[in-house]
């Protein structure tokens, strides 16, 4: 029989870090996560390998970045049969393993056949709507994601999206539903009800529970109650404006565009925010209380708890929204741990990333693993400060004609652009905001460190054999850049859905 710690990792999704309270938020109220935070060990510097949801969450399953993992940098592709994954992993090793909302894993497989769960025993399902849309966009046949089901037993058909805002919308609009069946309510319902079962039926068994909870993601829809919670006029605004967008990504112009952010009124974004932050202290509720169901099944004090999140989400800083790009509004997300013998209320700067966790809950638990993996056992780094990670972190993004690649060491950060081969540097230290562009600098001093960096960037992406953004003569290829078919492009790919 197994024994060792139990494990819960609970992920938001589109969570950027300094929208909680133990990450210097002074208005968003994150109770619940601040607690969990002074029970253990926050990673202050921990990025995604890459801003988007499928890959960053095959590196958190993996423990490699996407490119090894499901053999592309985009939101899609399977995640190989030759990596080890996460739950596997650990139920190879004598775990139950559950998960109750959103995985994200594709593709999502047809009605009356099994799930794609790599590992999980038992899955919840929560996909935003996404199976639904693709085998049943008229959302009258069950069995393809479980929260739909549900909310048509308690007489809510379809509701969810009754408001008409689509998951890549960034127009607000509280929920029609509520409060009790708010999808990140059932997501912790079904949590709490699995650790029930468990100890009901498996008490002597440890576990693995990944709890993935759908928000703050957009639609920025929270309960009307909780709509109410923040004075939009009192949000402050935004890191600069989309004037300094041409010195950045050109991706992000593009989105502003084809999602229509460009039309948002000052006014709006301020209810964005708001709405943003109301949807982050509702999910901290529901944080608590599944935190609250460990305690009363006895197993916290052997239980390690993670909180983290797949990537970030711009929030209006510099006029855009979303994730794509290596902004630390998109690309630096929690990382929470709390467990046996883990130190309470420390912090950390170690550079920290989602293909970290499979190794370190490998060693934390003692299911060691069987092959090396990009990511590194943080362990270390949790019990002594002074331990050493990495030097840099190296992600990337999107595939060929789009690439993009990060690199920092924790105060300078880099970053580059295929479409139109625009090069980032900022100074984090000097410039947390990242409103100052130095490779825009035309000084010579500004130009050798942009050159040492590029180069950095160059030899990271060659280490890990990520090698599509380096041409035949060794420099970093660049597709053309037409700004005029950017700012023609018609509004499109909203991604509205009914469920």
């Amino acid at each position: 029989m197994a024994d060792g710690p139990n494990v819960l990792i609970i992920m938001a999704d589109q969570l950027r870090a300094d929208a909680m309270g133990c990450y210097g938020n002074d208005l968003c109220r994150t109770p619940n996560l601040d607690a969990l935070a002074s029970g253990g060990v926050v990673m202050e510097n921990c990025y995604t390998p890459n801003p988007i949801c499928v890959p960053a969450r095959a590196s958190l399953t993996t423990g490699n970045y996407p490119h090894r993992a499901t053999g592309g940098k985009g939101n899609s592709g399977r995640i190989r049969d030759d990596q080890l994954k996460l739950a596997e992993h650990f139920a190879a090793g004598g775990y139950r393993t559950y998960a109750c909302g959103k995985l994200h894993y594709v593709p999502y497989s047809p009605p009356d056949q099994p799930r794609l769960t790599h590992g999980f025993q038992v899955w919840d399902s929560c996909e935003s709507g996404r199976a639904v849309q693709q085998y049943d966009p008229s959302g009258g046949r069950c069995g393809i994601e479980d929260y739909h089901d549900y909310l048509a037993d308690v007489g809510w058909p379809g509701y969810s999206r009754a408001h008409g805002v689509g998951n890549n919308d960034v127009r607000p609009c509280p929920s029609p539903l509520p409060a009790e069946h708010h999808v990140d309510r059932w997501v912790a319902d079904r949590a709490i009800d699995r650790l029930c079962e468990h100890m009901r039926k498996h008490a002597d068994e440890p576990f693995l529970m990944f709890c993935g909870f759908p928000k703050p993601h957009s639609p920025y829809d929270p309960p009307a109650e909780y709509a109410r919670l923040y004075d939009p006029r009192q949000i402050p605004p935004p890191a600069g404006d989309e004037s300094l967008l041409d010195e950045k990504n050109p991706f992000l112009q593009l989105t502003r565009i084809t999602h229509a952010q460009d039309s948002l009124s000052p006014a709006a974004r301020q209810v964005i925010k708001a709405y943003y932050y109301a949807t982050i202290t509702h999910q901290d509720e529901q944080v608590g209380r599944v935190l609250k169901a460990l305690e009363a099944a006895g197993v916290a004090g052997n239980t390690i708890v993670v909180y983290t999140a797949d990537h970030g989400d711009l929030m209006g800083d510099f006029g855009a929204y979303f994730k794509c790009n290596f902004l630390d509004g998109s690309a630096r997300v929690p990382l929470i741990i709390r467990g046996p013998n883990v130190p309470a209320g420390e912090r950390r700067s170690q550079l920290a990333g989602l293909q970290d966790l499979l190794p370190t809950l490998a060693s934390m638990t003692g299911r060691e693993l069987d092959r090396q993996v990009d990511g590194l056992d943080l362990s270390a780094a949790m019990y002594d400060a002074g331990a050493h990670t990495r030097e840099l972190f190296y992600a990337h993004c999107h595939d060929d004609p789009r690439q993009s690649a990060m690199i920092t060491d924790g105060r300078w950060k880099y970053c580059y652009a295929q479409w139109g081969g625009v090069e980032e540097l900022y100074d984090l230290c000097e410039d947390p905001s990242e409103v100052r562009n130095l490779a825009m600098d035309r000084q010579s001093a500004a130009r050798d460190r942009l050159g040492e960096w590029r180069e950095r960037l160059i030899a990271e992406a060659r280490r890990w054999d990520d090698t599509g953004l380096i041409d035949d003569d060794g420099e970093l290829v660049r597709s053309p850049l037409d700004r005029d078919a950017i700012s023609a492009k018609p509004v499109g790919g909203m991604g509205w859905r009914w469920f």
